[in-house]
């Protein structure tokens, strides 16, 4: 046999092995265990189906839960009664953790983030089941109510030119969709599917509804509880602040740059390019003041307003201002801080060339001046060449191959030099004091001056030709103008008479 055939006969065994299995269970099973095994079989498509939200009670279970119901009357019944009093809150003193519209207002924030989960979660329903008919909507439309709204329109109508969508959306997006939809390949949805995204549809604009009456009282007692905080933020904003410190109190507690990323998520880019990802960025981010700045300058926006934030939460958890005036006169400090940073730099001013030669210079003078312009000042022979005499051809030279005038230089007459005359100065040279001791020292070095036509060589009669010292021919002026070994062993040298001193 093969080595196929051995494979082919452990296939078989196998198989036999699995049959026996699956046509009866063993002896020592009893029935309660094959009845377990039976359930386990048919909870499996009931997993599936709950996987799958084939009903909208399924997606949305908020909606239906107690602490919702209660949390909603209770803001419905004071909302009735803010606009029965004229919408005239009264101002608290001190600190509001017992306040019990305190505590409505955190239950407020938290349901609100709830509200917008859930809307997104029956947003992913409606769009599943809706694809079908309209594929190409969900990246026209992005926004959840607006998606509801839209599909509660069409339905299943096909010609969207008898459908009104005036008011749902903008005109231009309303002719992208009505365009798109001419030519969409999407197929008509059974009766039951259509049901079910009209309901999760209903569900969705209820919802945010409900969401707009809690965000409509936080928004009222937040000008009453955090008056100058919520002038700043806005009162949303400053809610989501307090329900994540937990307090107002507590949120006068933590430091600027804590509060500056209190609620911010980290995002995890898996293979997507981090240069756009903002981090550090929480509720503050969302106020808006930081949205109506340019987006270069957001971050450096989001570090002014949590120091702001730090304290002006400190100045509403005790009182210290429930009018409110502190945090709008911040506001406006804020936002002329951000209008200087967009403000461009000063231009460089350019400065004019002054005029030449406009105005007399000062001129150096002295006997350095003076001498200065005896060495560079022209000279009478110069001058002379620079003249030339009316109708007379003036004597030229040749300087290699160019010609030089002569002028007037050896011409008589008034204007002429006739001869040229030269004349020798005897003047003699000033010489500082300390070149004068300069030129001692180098004397008295070199062992004094010495004439050019002394020699060191001397014929005599008696023995021929000498050497002599031509120094010794001098006068003896005394030691002082002698060299050291000079003034010592010369035949000059004498010994000098000390007096005695009584």
């Amino acid at each position: 046999a093969t080595l196929a055939d051995s494979f082919l006969a452990d296939l078989d065994d196998l198989s036999d092995d699995g049959e026996e299995e699956t046509r009866a269970p063993e002896a020592g099973t009893t029935a309660t265990q094959g009845a377990e095994t039976t359930q386990t079989q048919t909870q499996k498509p009931v997993e599936v189906a709950l996987l799958r939200h084939e009903r909208v009670e399924d997606v949305s279970k908020l909606s239906r839960s107690s602490k919702y119901k209660d949390l909603l009357s209770k803001v419905s019944a004071a909302l009735e009664s803010h606009e029965g009093e004229g919408g005239e809150g009264a101002a608290v003193a001190g600190a509001t953790e017992d306040d019990p519209a305190y505590k409505m207002v955190l239950d407020c924030n938290e349901m609100a983030l709830e509200i917008e989960s859930e809307i997104m979660n029956l947003h992913t329903f409606c769009r599943d089941k809706y694809k079908t008919k309209f594929p190409e909507l969900e990246s026209l439309v992005h926004h959840p109510v607006d998606y509801a709204r839209i599909v509660k329109k069409i339905g299943n109508e096909t010609d969207l030119t008898a459908v009104d969508l005036e008011g749902v959306l903008p005109s231009a997006t309303i002719m992208v969709v009505s365009v798109t939809a001419s030519t969409t390949s999407g197929k008509p949805l059974p009766d039951q599917d259509l049901q079910k995204c009209l309901e999760a549809c209903d569900l969705v604009l209820k919802l945010d509804d409900e969401k707009n009456k809690f965000l409509k009282f936080v928004e009222d007692k937040m000008e009453v509880t955090a008056p100058n905080l919520s002038a700043v933020l806005g009162s949303e904003c400053a809610s989501r602040l307090m329900g994540v410190a937990g307090g107002l109190v507590n949120l006068s507690k933590i430091p600027a740059c804590n509060i500056q990323v209190l609620g911010a998520k980290k995002k995890h880019l898996a293979g997507f390019s981090s240069s756009t990802n903002q981090q550090h960025q929480g509720f503050i981010a969302a106020s808006p003041l930081v949205m109506q700045t340019p987006p270069y300058l957001r971050n450096k926006a989001c570090r002014l307003l949590g120091g702001k934030c730090a304290l002006l939460a400190r100045i509403d958890a005790y009182g210290k201002d429930p009018s409110g005036s502190e945090g709008k006169s911040m506001k406006k400090q804020i936002e002329a801080k951000i209008e200087k940073w967009q403000e461009p730099p000063p231009a460089r001013i350019v400065k004019p060339l002054a005029i030449p030669d406009s105005g007399p210079k000062k001129r150096r003078g002295g006997r350095r001046l003076r001498k200065m312009k005896e060495r560079y000042g022209m000279t009478e022979l110069r001058r002379a060449q620079n003249r030339v005499n009316f109708n007379q051809a003036e004597e030229e030279i040749m300087d290699g191959e160019d010609s030089v005038g002569l002028g007037l230089i050896g011409e008589g007459g008034a204007g002429g030099m006739g001869k040229l005359r030269l004349q020798v100065s005897n003047k003699k040279q000033k010489i500082s004091k300390a070149m004068q001791k300069k030129l001692q020292a180098q004397a008295s070095f070199r062992g004094g001056s010495v004439s050019g036509m002394s020699s060191s060589l001397a014929f005599t009669p008696v023995q021929g030709i000498e050497l002599v010292n031509p120094l010794n021919n001098r006068a003896p002026d005394g030691d002082s103008n002698r060299s050291g070994t000079e003034s010592y062993f010369s035949t000059y040298g004498g010994f000098s008479q000390v007096r005695k001193t009584t």
